[in-house]
C-alpha cells in the first residue's frame, strides 16, 4: 500500500464527507482527491520526473496536504520546511534537499526573494497566497482538469517524504520516509475509512513535524475530518474544539499546559472530545494530572516515536492514565505516568542494549533501539550516519537511554546524546554552538539544554569571552535570533573562565549540566 491508496480510498468510501475544514471553508474527500490530481498534473507540465523534490514553505493549511498528495501523485518527494528557518538555515535545507519546485506562503515571501539566489536547484517558486512578480501562482495550478493520464508507477519502498531533524552534527539530518514506512503504521494503529464512522480530528502541531505529517495522514487513512490550524493558540484550540465538536487531537506537552492554564478553559464546551495523544518531549507528571482531572471523559494517550521511525512506535494507552481504579493499579499507573512511554506498538520490535549492543534484562538501563517496517532505511546522502544509527541486525539506534519493566513497558532515562527538546522541537547543540562561535567577542561555548516548566528544557549557553572584551547575555542572545530560529537560541547565558574538556579536547557537558542544569532557567 501507498500513501495515494489513502485518498482515493476514503473519496470513495465517504466521498462528501469533509475532509479539510479550515477558516469557514470546507473541501470533501471526492473534492480533495481531484484537486492533488489537477496539481500532481501540474508539477508534471513544469517537467517534474519521479523523485524530483517540491519543498514548501508554510503553515497549516489545506495547501500542505493537497501539495503532499499532489507531488505524490506527480511521482515526486515532499520537502516541508521548518517555517521559522532563518536566512543560511533555509539556504541549506533546500539546497540539501535539492527541491525542484519552492512553494511560499506569503508570510515568507521576502525570506524567499532573498534566497532566491542562493538556490540553483530550485527551477519553479509558486506564491501560496496572492500573486507574486515573476512566480507561478498557487491557483492557477488548478486551471486545467485532471486529464487522465496515468500516474507514474509507485513503489511501496519509494520515498515519498524528506523529513529534517536536529542532529548533534550542527546540521539538520534529513530522514526519508517511504510510503511504506508511513502505511505500516496506519495499518497496524488506525481504523480505514468507514462510510458508517465519522470524526474530527483538529490539526494544530506543525506540519513540517514528523508528527503533523503523521496526524495528517492517518486522518486521510480513516476518513476523518482534519479540523486545521495555522499555527497553535490555546484559545483558537478551545473555540476550534467547541465549533466543529472535535472529537480527537494531538498536543505537545507545552500545548497542553497552556490550555489547561486558559483562564477561559472553563468556558468552552469540550463534550465532543474523547482522545487526546500528546508527545514529543516530556510530560510533566503535574501537567497531564491536572489534564485527567479537568477532561474526565477524554482518553489520554501518551506517543513516544522519532522521525526515523515515521512518528509512534510505543504508547501509554488509556488504561494507564486511570487514576479511579483500586489503591494498588492507582499507585502503578501513577509511576507509569511520571515516566512511561508505554508498550511497542503492534509491528514494533524495541529492546534495551548495553554498550556492546547484548540485550539488558528488565530493570537494567541502556540504549532503547527499534526496528520494523515504520523505520527509515537511513538517513539521506549520508551513510556514516546511517552506518552509526542502524546496526547489522536492523536496529535503529534511538540515542535514548531507559529500561523495560517486566510487564514490557518501557520508561525513558534520559538522553544519550546532548540533544535538547524545546516543545517538541530538536534543537542540536553543535548547531547553536557554530553561531556562538561566529561571534566576534566569544572564545569558547557550550550549550546545554536546561528544564523549564512551560517548554519542557530551554537552551543555556556557557560561555568565555576573549580577553580583554565585555559583552553581556542581551547582546548574545540578539546576536543568536539574527541567525537562528527563535526556538534554538539561548535563554540564558552564563559566563565562565574556561570550559571542562576531556582528555581529547572535548567539551564535557555532563559537567555543564551537573553544575548548571539543574534548575530552571529564569
Amino acid at each position: 500500500m501507498n500513501t495515494l491508496d489513502f485518498l482515493s480510498i476514503a473519496s470513495a468510501v465517504c466521498p462528501d464527507r469533509t475532509a479539510v475544514s479550515f477558516e469557514g471553508s470546507h473541501i470533501s474527500f471526492m473534492e480533495l482527491d481531484e484537486r492533488s490530481r489537477r496539481l500532481g498534473g501540474a508539477f508534471r507540465r513544469l517537467g517534474m520526473e519521479p523523485g524530483d523534490k517540491v519543498a514548501i514553505l508554510q503553515v497549516g493549511t489545506p495547501q500542505f496536504i493537497e501539495s503532499y498528495f499532489g507531488t505524490a501523485m506527480a511521482g515526486g518527494v515532499f520537502v516541508p520546511l521548518n517555517f521559522r528557518a532563518r536566512r543560511d538555515e533555509l539556504i541549506y535545507l533546500i539546497n540539501h534537499s535539492e527541491a525542484m519546485v519552492l512553494l511560499v506562503g506569503e508570510r515568507y515571501a521576502g525570506m524567499a526573494r532573498e534566497v532566491l539566489p542562493s538556490i540553483p536547484w530550485v527551477k519553479h517558486i509558486v506564491a501560496l497566497d496572492d500573486p507574486q512578480p515573476g512566480w507561478l501562482y498557487y491557483d492557477d495550478l488548478f486551471s486545467v482538469p485532471d486529464d487522465g493520464e496515468p500516474m507514474p508507477e509507485i513503489e511501496d519502498d519509494d520515498v515519498t517524504l524528506l523529513v529534517y531533524t536536529s542532529g548533534t552534527s550542527g546540521r539538520p539530518k534529513v530522514v526519508p520516509l517511504s510510503h511504506d514506512n508511513i502505511a505500516s503504521y496506519m495499518a497496524d494503529n488506525v481504523q480505514p475509512a468507514d462510510p458508517d464512522v465519522a470524526e474530527t480530528n483538529l490539526l494544530c502541531v506543525p506540519l513540517y513535524h514528523v508528527a503533523g505529517i503523521q496526524g495528517s495522514l492517518a486522518a486521510v487513512y480513516g476518513g476523518r475530518t482534519i479540523a486545521l490550524l495555522r499555527q497553535f493558540d490555546a484559545d483558537d484550540w478551545l473555540s476550534t474544539v467547541q465549533q466543529e465538536r472535535v472529537n480527537r487531537s494531538m498536543l505537545v506537552p507545552t500545548m497542553l499546559k497552556r490550555i489547561i492554564d486558559s483562564p477561559d478553559f472553563s468556558r468552552y464546551d469540550l463534550s465532543s472530545m474523547r482522545v487526546l495523544t500528546y508527545g514529543a518531549a516530556p510530560m510533566p507528571f503535574e501537567v497531564i494530572k491536572k489534564a485527567i482531572d479537568l477532561m474526565p471523559g477524554v482518553r489520554f494517550i501518551n506517543a513516544f516515536g522519532q522521525t526515523e521511525t515515521a512518528a509512534t512506535v510505543t504508547a501509554l494507552g488509556p488504561e494507564d492514565h486511570d487514576l479511579s481504579g483500586p489503591p494498588e493499579q492507582r499507585e502503578k499507573n501513577l509511576k507509569r505516568l511520571a515516566g512511561s512511554i508505554g508498550h511497542p506498538l503492534p509491528g514494533v520490535q524495541m529492546a534495551v542494549l548495553d554498550e556492546q549492543g547484548q540485550p539488558l534484562p528488565p530493570g537494567e538501563v541502556g540504549e532503547i533501539v527499534v526496528r520494523g517496517g515504520q523505520v527509515m532505511k537511513g538517513y539521506w546522502k549520508d551513510a556514516q550516519k546511517t552506518a552509526q544509527a542502524i546496526d547489522a541486525q536492523g536496529w535503529l539506534h534511538t540515542s535514548d537511554m531507559g529500561w523495560r519493566d517486566q510487564e514490557d513497558y518501557f520508561y525513558l532515562a534520559g538522553r544519550g546524546d546532548d540533544m535538547i527538546i524545546r516543545a517538541g522541537e530538536n534543537i542540536s547543540p553543535e548547531e547553536v554552538e557554530q553561531v556562538l562561535h561566529s561571534h566576534p567577542d566569544i572564545e569558547e561555548a557550550a550549550i546545554i539544554g536546561v528544564p523549564d516548566p512551560d517548554w519542557g528544557q530551554e537552551t543555556l549557553a556557557v560561555v568565555v569571552l576573549k580577553s580583554g572584551v565585555q559583552t553581556t547575555a542581551e547582546q548574545i542572545t540578539d546576536y543568536c535570533r539574527q541567525r537562528l530560529a527563535s526556538f534554538k537560541c539561548p535563554k540564558s547565558v552564563v559566563f565562565v573562565d574556561t570550559l571542562p574538556r576531556n582528555p581529547m579536547g572535548k567539551v564535557v557537558r555532563r559537567v555543564l549540566r551537573d553544575q548548571y542544569g539543574a534548575a530552571p532557567v529564569s
